[in-house]
């Protein structure tokens, strides 16, 4: 074991101790607990998402496991957001912010307190990434536990999710939905904790996590409600301190590598994740010193099948994958095929390829497809560039019938103007629809766009339209979008220069994104342009504006 305090930076010897043991031992410290190493466990425990809700059980298995295993556990809480329930309002544009925040605070916790080890827990979208940030800022030993996905709700045969309900809106606005069974439909999406059920953005980064190493195998497809994801809180506790028992103890850098970020991108692009998980992978990655950029994430889509028909666009959600063998069966297709690297080491002080050595099992060849006949032959997030968007945009062309959309612009300035003209009904088919000044610093916090393409769908057009935006996409979103376009509007970026009228070009088998006006024109533009006077001057996104980067390196403030 590393023993009490290992990185405190004050004279800990002989009596100088003494006020470090008389404060511990206010919380629970006896004589014999002082040379253990301290473990924090970082709880997002809250009744604000259901994501959050049923996370106190697995933190109260953390603790009893690591105490067990020879440690001294203290918890503390980290925030969150409810992206669902933020979702169309000004308060979505916090939930990005929140990852930051996240990160912040259990760095400030971990470094302030001196900790020896990490056990960090997860459920909403943000407390992912923001604990992996952390953990990659630390380097100290550290695991991570997902809060487990929801189930689904059921009527007339159909499961139901959140993205049910945002499309129950544009069904019930054109009229292909009546009032009582949009009704039922809200009541019935939600039925009990957990993270949203499809392979949303909170799903996606449980699966890229356990890809990453950082979490045990087995465990990002778990139910909350269910008991074996207490039993696996708990062996998490046990493998934290295994790796802190090794003569050199296995510290985060050591995981989280090169190769690693290469597998979860892999992995990432098989399962059909959320295009967040592009901009959550390259938070991690800078803060773990890794080099990563968005052309990798293309040159593994190209490599890499598409094989879980999950939703958004496909029919089953993660209680399904779980049931059909979960992650490592896909993981295990992957290796076979050399699409991962085997020797990446894991949490478990195994390496990747010894984790999947008893992984056994054919694909069900619904919920996971046969490698031979997938769902696409690449992966489903593209990475467009073009004079729309220099420093790249994010695409995700899963269940897109039309790959190529050609058509003219009609611009909105905020998601609350475009939501009002697609309420109007003044959308039509073939329009490209561009929602700027909503990206990192010019929401500011990057909204996620949700409510404008669940919309869509609910009318008919899902398949018809092509939304551009220098925000983020939800990972329930499906269609023709493309979002992340950098540089963003309130840098300057040409999306701040597109005009109503302007032809506008989508084309994901080229990897394209334009705007069909002469540079000229848009160099004239430039000239007359000015960036808006911010609209918050005081406060969290004031600061948040400041000090943001682009999302083509993944919206960091640090």
């Amino acid at each position: 074991m590393t023993g009490f305090n290992r990185k405190s930076t004050v004279v800990t010897s002989g009596d100088m101790r003494a006020p470090n043991r008389a404060m511990l031992r206010a919380v629970g410290f006896g004589d014999g607990d002082f040379g253990k190493p301290v473990i924090g466990i970082a709880n997002p425990h809250s009744t604000i998402t259901p994501c959050n809700a049923g996370l106190n059980r697995l933190a109260d298995a953390a603790v009893g496991a690591v105490a067990a295993a020879g440690g001294m556990p203290q918890t503390f809480g980290t925030i969150t957001v409810s992206d669902g329930i933020s979702m169309g309002t000004q308060g979505m544009k916090l939930s990005l912010v929140s990852r930051e925040v996240i990160a912040d605070s259990i760095e400030t916790v971990v470094r302030g307190q001196s900790m020896d080890g990490l056990l960090a827990i997860g459920g909403c979208d943000k407390n992912m990434p923001g604990a992996l940030m952390a953990i990659a800022r630390l380097d100290v030993p550290a695991v991570f536990v997902y809060g487990g996905t929801i189930k689904p709700g059921h009527h007339a045969g159909q499961d139901l999710n959140i993205a049910s309900v945002f499309e129950a809106v544009g069904a019930l606005q054109a009229g292909r939905m009546d009032r009582e069974t949009f009704d039922i439909v809200e009541r019935k999406s939600c039925p009990g904790a957990g993270s949203c059920g499809g392979m949303y953005t909170a799903n996606t980064m449980s699966c890229a996590i356990e890809a990453l190493g950082m979490a045990l195998p087995g465990t990002s497809t778990m139910a909350n409600v269910d008991d074996e994801i207490v039993a696996a809180a708990a062996d998490a506790g046990r493998a934290l301190l295994g790796l802190m028992a090794r003569p050199e103890p296995v510290t985060a850098r050591q995981i989280l590598t090169r190769p690693a970020f290469e597998n979860a991108i892999a992995v990432g692009m098989a399962i059909g994740g959320s295009t967040n998980m592009v901009l959550h992978l390259l938070a991690i990655a800078r803060a773990a010193g890794v080099p990563l950029a968005l052309a990798d994430f293309e040159a593994i889509r190209r490599k890499v099948p598409h094989l879980a028909e999950t939703k958004p666009s496909g029919r089953f959600v993660a209680t399904d994958l779980h049931r059909v063998g979960g992650l490592p069966m896909i993981m295990k297709m992957l290796l076979d095929r050399g699409l991962l690297h085997g020797d990446a080491l894991t949490v478990t002080g195994k390496t990747l390829a010894e984790n999947l050595a008893g992984v056994s099992g054919e694909p069900d060849g619904e919920v996971v497809r046969r490698f031979e006949s997938p769902l696409y032959a690449m992966g489903h997030i593209a990475i467009l560039e073009g004079s729309l968007a220099p420093e790249g945009a994010v695409a995700k062309v899963s269940g897109v019938k039309v790959p190529t959309m050609r058509g003219p612009a009609k611009v909105f300035d905020s998601e609350e103007a475009a939501m009002a003209a697609i309420e109007a009904r003044a959308i039509q088919a073939g329009d490209i629809v561009i929602i700027r000044y909503e990206g990192p610093r010019g929401g500011p916090g990057m909204r996620e766009m949700l409510a404008p393409t669940s919309a869509l769908v609910g009318q008919g057009l899902g398949g018809a339209v092509g939304l551009i935006t220098d925000g983020r996409f939800s990972g329930a979103t499906y269609g023709m979008v493309v979002g992340h376009v950098a540089p963003e509007a309130a840098a300057g970026g040409p999306i701040a220069l597109v005009q109503d009228g302007d032809v506008v070009l989508i084309d994901a088998t080229t990897n394209a994104l334009e705007v069909e006006v002469a540079p000229e024109v848009l160099a004239a533009r430039k000239a007359a342009w000015r960036a808006p006077e911010p609209a918050w001057t005081r406060g969290v996104l004031a600061k948040y504006a400041r000090v943001v980067g682009s999302a083509s390196e993944g919206a960091n403030t640090d």
